[in-house]
């Protein structure tokens, strides 16, 4: 393979098109496995389960699994299963952490935990994880099972190690960024990696679409911590500060209070507790974040993830399916501007 490397640079805004366009086809039998399975002689199962899946979810990581399954030159239909199970298994997340989060919107829509309530959001979220194993057994592959298996196991450590930095403004880089890369990077990876699997390449190709989802998602979670200060609600299809009301200690909260004065670090340290959570605090919030550069470094900080996923795909022939993949990487980047 001739390695070629590119980078983000800018031009025109860069899109998910190209990726949806390569995997179009692949992505209706990925959806249509996805109906089948979140079917339940229990109405409510489906019924809440349809809310999220059908809620204008982007389905990038099942798209990424189908996407490097092209870049492979994978002729065969097992990846259609395995990327509804990623699917199944990042919605349960998503069900998870809006009860966790107490969270009002999602993709501009009432969350499933304010219509139907914490119980039911919970336990269909254990019933959408239970139908992504009962896909990875159909499989057949011990490897496919062991990396998503491990995918969701990370995933749900993330999550913890976020709700115990909660309100914890010292945190430091490195602890959030431990965080991010298991909350919201193994499953990209994951995504990413089953293709090799099931297309039985090498484990150097493997492992380069390990790193390149890997670094993608560490910079999709990098973008999303400074949008929700420097985006609106119709953008983001969520609350605008959600993170700060909700005392999550991001990125741009952590560069912040470590660059800020005395009084800065004390206001902080009262918004992460829940003491300064009005419009005006969330408005001198966000004057800090840029005073200090923290928005902009945290984006800085995204395009050099962002950057790394592109070079992992280095070692492979250039084609549509890379020029997609590459593309993806600048959308998830591009959101911030």
């Amino acid at each position: 393979m001739s390695a070629t490397l590119h980078r983000i640079d800018a031009g025109p805004a860069p899109s998910l098109d190209p990726m949806l366009r390569l995997v179009a086809h692949d992505l209706n039998a990925v959806n249509s496995v996805i109906l089948e399975r979140m079917q339940s002689d229990v109405p409510l199962i489906p019924e809440l389960a349809g809310h999220l899946i059908a809620g204008g979810g982007k389905r990038m990581r099942p798209m990424l699994t189908l996407a490097c399954a092209r870049l492979l030159d994978y002729p065969g239909t097992r990846h259609h299963k395995l990327a509804a199970a990623v699917e199944f298994i990042h919605t349960a997340t998503l069900l998870h952490d809006d009860v966790v989060d107490g969270s009002d919107l999602r993709r501009g829509r009432r969350t499933a935990n304010i219509i139907w309530g914490n119980p039911a959001s919970v336990l269909v979220g254990d019933f959408l994880f239970s139908r992504s194993f009962e896909l990875m057994v159909e499989d057949g592959s011990l490897k496919v099972l062991r990396i998503l298996s491990n995918a969701s196991a990370v995933i749900a450590e993330g999550e913890v190690n976020q709700l115990t930095a909660q309100r914890q403004v010292g945190t430091s880089e490195e602890r959030y960024l431990d965080i991010i890369g298991a909350k919201t990077a193994a499953l990209f990876a994951a995504a990413c990696r089953i293709a090799a699997v099931v297309a039985e390449r090498p484990d150097a190709e493997e492992l380069a679409l390990d790193a390149y989802g890997r670094n993608l998602g560490i910079a999709f979670q990098l973008i999303d911590d400074a949008i929700d200060y420097s985006s609106d609600e119709a953008t983001m299809g969520k609350g605008v500060g959600d993170d700060f009301r909700d005392g999550k200690v991001t990125l741009p909260v952590i560069l912040a209070h470590a660059r800020g004065s005395a009084a800065d670090k004390a206001f902080w340290r009262e918004a992460m507790m829940g003491h300064r959570i009005s419009d005006a605090d969330l408005a001198h919030a966000t004057g800090l974040l840029r005073s200090t550069g923290a928005i902009d470094d945290t984006i800085e900080r995204a395009r050099h993830y962002g950057q790394r996923a592109i070079d992992a795909l280095g070692g492979f022939g250039a084609g549509a399916a890379k020029s997609a993949l590459t593309e993806a990487v600048a959308f998830a980047v591009a959101r911030a501007y």
